[in-house]
């Protein structure tokens, strides 16, 4: 295969790769609320992963604007998934961090996809598994975006 080829191949792949994931994360995100938009979900992920996060860092992180985070994170809000307080450090800030609800609800959905992720890959050798990831995160960080979701 040429080089040519090679990256055409990869441009494909991850092209693919994206439109199964944008219809996953819609999927997963109507199984943790029926309301809930894939954005959103994608906020959970981060929010939980974070555990109490600044509104602007939640834009940084998702490279989108104050209006956009405070639209989801309102909605989040309203349905009971995740919850605001002022930052101590500063009180013109918010914190984000789910709701005992939000983290139940979030936790479910995503065990179940590791679950899935661990029965797709059930056959790859652990070297290989632990290789892809290696190469997934330095993909992101050249392209500085992510694939969660």
């Amino acid at each position: 295969m040429s080089d040519e080829q090679a990256l055409l191949a990869v441009e494909r792949e991850i092209a693919l790769l994206f439109r199964r994931g944008r219809a996953k994360v819609a999927e997963l995100s109507r199984q943790v609320h029926p309301e809930l938009e894939g954005m959103a979900y994608s906020m959970l992920g981060f929010v939980e992963q974070a555990g109490r996060v600044r509104l602007t860092d939640i834009g940084a992180h998702f490279s989108v604007g104050k209006a956009t985070v405070s639209r989801q994170i309102k909605a989040l809000e309203e349905m009971g998934l995740v919850a605001r307080e002022a930052d101590p450090l500063d009180r013109r800030a918010s914190l984000v961090s789910l709701t005992e609800d939000g983290a139940r609800r979030y936790l479910r959905v995503r065990d179940s996809r590791t679950g899935r992720f661990r029965e797709l890959l059930a056959t790859w050798p652990q070297d290989d598994v632990v290789r892809f990831a290696d190469l997934l995160e330095r993909f992101n960080e050249l392209t500085g975006e992510s694939l969660e979701g």
